[in-house]
């Protein structure tokens, strides 16, 4: 059947972006990105759950930004099995149904600062000495980083499939959707001086498409998506943008264009067009939102 653009008669922006009787679960909501964009979508009409592994935190995030809708504390460790399942329990149980998942807890893990100082041996053409240098990052820290940054994603959004299925059969086919947090890390070819972070998102940046894939090969109408920051704000890189500026933290071959971090709005506004109807035919896609930096480094684009 076809349709025609008679058939959208209301595009003001408070329809497009409604999310009025929606429920969300944004993991590493507490803090970050997670809390920009749990607040975007509370704002929009949501009500959001916050997870992750510090109640106080969850709990803090929750009062302070209370005026913006309804925003819950759901303590749980993405990379525990019985706490995604208690988590799942407590919203099937509260509400019997999920919209909108947000993978966003996440880590940056091992790095390897030796590689951007301009005196350190990887500059002198020392193969050995490159190699084994890398080669005293710890296993058990790639583990860990994959762990919480790839496996989690995969089990989050497993355990929550039935419950999305229930948000799609409430508000129609496909309006239920995941979205994974990987990072423009995921496509430059640069290290950054942490492969095991750039790894792991680009591990969490095929699996969305995977998903996306047999979701829709099994007619199961849930959209899973990946958005990917650029040099953003938060408690993972404020102490860093300060000491380094946004171009430092890139670490890219050249700079970022834009010349700046990304703004809350931004991060919020991207997340909530990509859950609201305003989004409802992106499926299986990476939203990239970072300044234009993969513009101009060497990347998968």
């Amino acid at each position: 059947m076809s349709t025609s653009i008679s058939d959208y008669t209301d595009v003001n922006a408070l329809s497009l972006f409604d999310l009025s009787d929606r429920v969300a679960l944004v993991t590493g909501g507490g803090t970050g990105l997670g809390l920009m964009i749990a607040r975007g979508l509370a704002s929009n009409g949501a009500k959001v759950y916050i997870g992750g592994r510090k109640e106080d935190v969850l709990t803090a995030s929750a009062v302070e930004y209370k005026w913006q809708g309804k925003i819950i504390p759901l303590p749980m460790d993405v990379t525990d099995k019985a706490e995604i399942l208690a988590a799942k329990e407590t919203i099937a149980r509260t509400d019997g149904y999920l919209d909108t998942l947000v993978n966003n807890a996440g880590q940056v893990g091992p790095c390897s600062p030796w590689m951007s100082d301009a005196s350190a041996h990887q500059n002198t053409g020392d193969a050995e000495a490159f190699g084994m240098a890398l080669f005293s990052e710890g296993h058990d820290d790639w583990a860990h980083i994959f762990a919480i940054n790839a496996y989690s994603p995969f089990f989050v959004t497993s355990a929550f499939m039935g419950l999305l299925a229930e948000g799609a059969e409430r508000h129609g086919a496909w309006t239920a959707n995941v979205i994974n947090l990987t990072s423009m890390s995921a496509s430059i070819k640069v290290a950054q001086d942490h492969f095991a972070y750039n790894s792991a998102k680009a591990a969490n940046t095929h699996l969305t498409k995977m998903l996306a894939t047999e979701l829709a090969r099994r007619k199961i109408p849930v959209r899973v998506n990946a958005l990917a920051p650029g040099v953003f704000e938060s408690e993972m890189t404020r102490e860093l943008l300060q000491e380094k500026g946004v171009h430092g933290v890139a670490q890219g071959m050249q700079p970022v264009p834009m010349g700046r971090v990304g703004s809350v709005n931004e991060m919020a506004g991207t997340a909530l067009w990509m859950a609201s109807p305003a989004g409802g035919y992106l499926n299986g896609q990476e939203i990239l939102i970072d300044g234009g930096f993969t513009t101009v480094n060497p990347s998968r684009y």
